[in-house]
C-alpha cells in the first residue's frame, strides 16, 4: 500500500478541483489551465479555453451513457431533477445549466465535454467504508505506539484504471438505491460474488445484507476525481460499515473484475488512495475514535 507525505484532503480542498484541473485527463487531453482563483464560476475568466473531450468509450452510447446532448438537440434532459430513472440532481444543491449544457457545481477544470463519465451533469457513486479493529494473536487491539488509540482496519481495492488503492465502491445505476449500490459493489469488487456459483453467491450476498443494516453516512457530496470536467462530475454517499461482532473475519476477500488486488488496510493519515478517498477513510477513524 503505497504511503503519501502529503495531507488528507479537507473538504475545501475537495471543493476546489484540485485532481481535476490542471493535468492530462485520463486516457484523453492535456487539460486546459485553471489558476485556483479563477475556479469559480463566479469569478470572470475571458481567456479560458477549455479542451473538448468525450471519449469514444462514452460516444458509443453504452446503454449507462446519455446521448450527446451538444448534437442531438432534440434530446431535451431534465437537468436538477429525478428524470425518469436517473437523478440529476445534485448533492450540494442546484447547479447552473448553461446554454443546455451543466456546468460542474465545483467550479472550473480545464475540460469540456463528458470525458469517461457517462452523464451530463452528476454521476453518482456509493462508497461502503467496511471497517474492523486490527488484532494481535491474543485478540487485543492493536495500538498505534504514538497515539495510543486503537488502528482500525478497511477494505481497500487497487483499481485497473490508475493502479490507485481505493474504497470499494461504485455507480448508482439508473434505478438503483444508493443502499443497493453499496451492498452490490462490495460483493462485487471486495468478494467477487460474480464470479460465485449461484448457491454460495446466494449465501455472501445474505450475510452481506445483514451486515449492511446499519451504517454510519460520512460524507455526502461532490467528489474531486480526475475523470471530472466542467459539464460531467462525480458525486458520492460513502458510508461506514463496522465490524462490531467479528463477522467480516469470516469473508475471504477476493478481487473482482474491476480490482486488481483486495486486502485490509490499516487506517493511517499517510494512505495515499483514489480521489476524496482518503477523506472518507479519515472520516470512519473519526467517528470510531481510532488512530489517524
Amino acid at each position: 500500500m503505497p504511503k503519501s507525505d502529503r495531507k488528507t484532503p479537507s473538504l475545501s480542498q475537495n471543493a476546489n478541483n484540485v485532481r481535476c484541473r490542471n493535468a492530462k485527463y485520463l486516457d484523453g487531453p492535456e487539460r486546459g489551465v485553471v489558476p485556483d482563483d479563477k475556479v469559480s464560476w463566479d469569478v470572470e475568466f475571458k481567456e479560458y479555453k477549455p479542451v473538448e473531450f468525450t471519449s469514444p468509450k462514452v460516444s458509443a452510447q453504452p446503454v449507462w451513457a446519455d446521448p450527446d446532448i451538444k448534437t442531438d438537440k432534440k434530446v431535451a434532459l431534465k437537468f436538477n431533477k429525478v428524470d425518469g430513472k436517473t437523478n440529476r440532481k445534485s448533492h450540494v444543491g442546484e447547479y447552473k445549466v448553461v446554454n443546455g449544457m451543466p456546468l460542474n457545481v465545483s467550479g472550473r477544470t480545464g475540460i469540456t465535454g463528458r470525458g469517461l463519465l457517462g452523464k451530463w451533469g452528476p454521476n453518482h457513486a456509493a462508497d461502503p467504508v467496511v471497517t474492523r479493529w486490527k488484532h494481535d494473536d491474543k485478540g487485543e487491539k492493536v495500538l498505534n505506539p504514538n497515539t495510543k488509540k486503537p488502528i482500525l482496519q478497511f477494505v481497500s481495492i487497487k483499481r485497473n484504471d490508475t493502479g490507485e488503492w481505493a474504497i470499494p465502491g461504485g455507480m448508482v445505476e439508473a434505478g438503483d438505491s444508493v443502499s443497493a449500490t453499496l451492498k452490490k459493489e462490495f460483493g462485487e469488487e471486495a468478494l467477487n460474488t460474480m464470479k460465485m456459483e449461484k448457491k454460495q453467491r446466494a449465501e455472501v450476498s445474505k450475510q452481506v445484507k445483514d451486515l449492511f443494516k446499519k451504517g454510519n453516512v460520512l460524507y455526502k457530496g461532490y467528489v474531486d476525481d480526475p475523470r471530472n470536467t466542467d459539464n460531467a462530475w462525480m458525486e458520492t454517499v460513502a458510508v461506514n460499515y463496522h465490524d462490531h461482532k467479528g463477522t467480516f473475519h469470516k469473508f475471504k476477500l477476493q478481487a473482482g473484475d474491476d480490482a486488481g488486488h483486495v486486502e485490509w488496510v490499516d487506517m493511517d493519515s499517510s494512505l495515499k488512495l483514489y480521489a476524496s478517498h482518503s477523506y472518507f477513510v479519515m472520516g470512519a477513524a473519526k467517528a470510531n475514535d481510532a488512530h489517524w
